[in-house]
């Protein structure tokens, strides 16, 4: 019971912040920084389905559920992953990019 309130707080939180950062990428006019709230963005995204993907494993117990459960969180996994990376990289430059662009 406690694990699953846990997570769909997380599932909530990282959709709310999936939805922050790709308001703020649409908003933003530089470069740069549209791929860094993108990766962010998607990153936000990849917590959305590793969760997702571990409250549905914990709530429903079935054979298919072990399947879609595993491929969620694998996928999320993998999207936080790599977003988290890129937003790393493209991070370096945000500020050289806004200091360029003043």
């Amino acid at each position: 019971m406690f694990l699953n309130v846990l997570f769909v707080i997380a599932i909530v939180v990282s959709f709310v912040w999936y939805f922050y950062y790709k308001t703020k990428q649409l908003r933003t006019t530089l470069p740069i920084r549209k791929k860094w709230f993108a990766a962010k963005a998607s990153a936000c995204l990849g917590a959305f389905l590793l969760f997702f993907g571990l409250n549905f494993l914990f709530v429903y117990q079935s054979g298919v559920t072990y399947v879609v459960s595993g491929l969620f969180i694998l996928l999320g996994g993998y999207f936080m992953y790599h977003n988290f990376k890129a937003a790393k990289h493209y991070g370096q430059f945000v500020k050289e990019e806004v200091s360029l662009n003043q």
